[in-house]
């Protein structure tokens, strides 16, 4: 039986450092504050593995990226596992989607040329597509910018994205201060929240459930005025950007990676001079800040036709960003910055307080579940956040298990070249404790190990100090792997 309606809202490569953290006085953020303040906020929350395609598949699945095995943007995800969606659905809901999951279709009895085999940013199973927000195949908002008289080039095909072009002197080079061509309340922000309460206003009858996944902050770093000066770039402390010496900081800077996160940028992020980066970290907040002013009008929506009071909402982003630390950006990395995300409920039974233990993106897809009262599936790697938010700590994981995959089949990846690394040898897994931090890489690389209470930055890998931890957290992320094998049938006996 239902017990109310469920608001599972989604950030796009949001750093926990921009709501928890040391950038947090910088941006205006009233309404993630509010939902903050009325609720429960987990400090020390970490998506299990990234980019988007696998961290949502981690999300929405409740699983570790072993187990789903969709380890990169357009790796499929099995048919078999069962999405927050599919179990939403036993409960009586019908799971609205107003945004993107990036989940790429698993191929098998499909023809090779369904085109649902040539995207990456596929519906996860249980969902109904209710507004398509696709970064790379989207068509819904430029036809709107469109119909709207604005002018720019588009061919998604091609990877063409006209509308992120900001309005600058064509003869000048641009910066990512420079304004979007649209106006703010054309923006896909904008956009995107208009359409879901439209959608959601006429359901306010009965019980809904709804998936609200916002692009943004996530690159192509341009906004919309005022936003996209309304963080001084002056103001903001510079980013820590020393790096351990280790291959895989070797590889990550052996080649340019990151062209397109602003228009005209080449993609050589040691390259950027402190005013550029300041610049990109200025409007990163700024896209952030617009995020949440839309929020508000979401939570007022909610307050206004009485459904705050009985709506769980959700709110946490898929992955984390770099932000210049370590003079990287993306999410494609080892480091903390990527992975630390924020995590918030709000709702009937919750609490008003903050949760220190260590969580992970694997909880969200149980928590939901379990306060709609629906079963877990017993493949579940994550449990139920509402013990925590109750102030039951017995049952608190000590370690945060993280995964990546850096290889791409077909092309070789900078990784896979500079590390010496086989197709099969580019994964790395990551254990987290509250002290000490454990990565272990594929192919005989070396890991690393860093004292969290020593070094917050990771600045330095002690591995070589401290060969005791490193065989003790080795030894421990082979038991909680061991442990949390696809457990999917492992639970049944037949004919035994």
């Amino acid at each position: 039986m239902t017990r109310g309606n469920v608001l599972l809202i989604t950030l796009d490569q949001l750093s926990a450092s921009a709501i928890f953290g040391p950038l947090a006085p910088y941006v205006p953020t009233p309404n993630i504050d509010r939902l903050g303040a009325e609720g429960t906020r987990f400090l020390n929350h970490f998506s299990v593995t990234v980019p988007c395609g696998p961290a949502r598949a981690s999300l929405l699945t409740g699983l570790y990226a072993m187990n789903h095995r969709a380890i990169r943007n357009g790796t499929p995800l099995a048919r078999h596992h069962a999405t927050l969606a599919t179990e939403a659905r036993k409960a009586g809901y019908e799971p609205l989607l107003f945004g993107y999951t990036d989940f790429a279709a698993d191929p098998t009895g499909r023809d090779p040329e369904d085109p649902d085999l040539s995207i990456y940013e596929g519906v996860a199973p249980g969902f109904r597509e209710m507004v398509e927000m696709r970064l790379d195949g989207g068509l819904e908002w430029p036809g709107y910018l469109r119909a709207k008289g604005y002018v720019f080039d588009y061919d998604p095909g091609a990877g063409a994205f006209g509308q992120f072009r900001p309005e600058c002197d064509p003869n000048a080079a641009s910066k990512p201060s420079h304004p979007a061509l649209y106006r703010a309340e054309d923006s896909d922000t904008a956009y995107l929240t208009d359409r879901t309460l439209d959608a959601l206003d006429i359901r306010k009858t009965a019980p809904w459930f709804a998936h609200l996944t916002y692009l943004r902050p996530h690159p192509p770093l341009v906004a919309p005025a005022p936003y996209n000066r309304l963080v001084d770039p002056a103001t903001l402390p510079l980013p820590e950007t020393t790096a351990p010496d280790h291959p895989f900081v070797e590889a990550w800077f052996s080649e340019a990676s990151k062209a397109g996160m602003f228009w005209g940028f080449a993609g050589d992020c040691r390259g950027m001079d402190a005013e550029t980066v300041q610049a990109c970290r200025a409007v990163y907040l700024g896209l952030l800040a617009e995020v949440d002013h839309h929020l508000g009008r979401v939570l007022d929506w909610l307050e206004e036709t009485g459904q705050a009071d009985k709506t769980l909402v959700v709110l946490t982003a898929d992955h984390g960003e770099m932000l210049g630390e370590k003079a990287m950006w993306g999410k494609d990395s080892v480091f903390e910055p990527a992975y630390h995300v924020p995590m918030m409920l709000r709702g009937p039974g919750i609490p008003v307080g903050e949760v220190t233990a260590l969580t992970a993106s694997v909880d969200v897809m149980p928590t939901v579940l379990d306060w709609i009262g629906q079963e877990v599936p017993d493949a579940v790697d994550g449990r139920s956040l509402l013990p925590l938010a109750q102030g039951e700590v017995s049952g608190a994981r000590d370690a945060v298990l993280m995964e990546a995959d850096f290889g791409q089949p077909g092309a070789p990846t900078r990784f896979e070249r500079v590390m010496g690394l086989e197709p099969l040898q580019t994964s790395v897994s990551i254990l987290r404790e509250a002290r000490w931090k454990y990565i272990h890489f594929g192919g005989g690389v070396p890991p690393m190990l860093f004292d969290l209470e020593a070094d917050p930055f990771e600045t330095r890998d002690v591995a070589p100090d401290h060969p005791d931890q490193v065989s003790r957290m080795a030894r421990k992320m082979i038991d909680q792997m061991s442990e949390r094998r696809d457990r999917r049938l492992t639970q049944i006996s037949q004919g035994v």
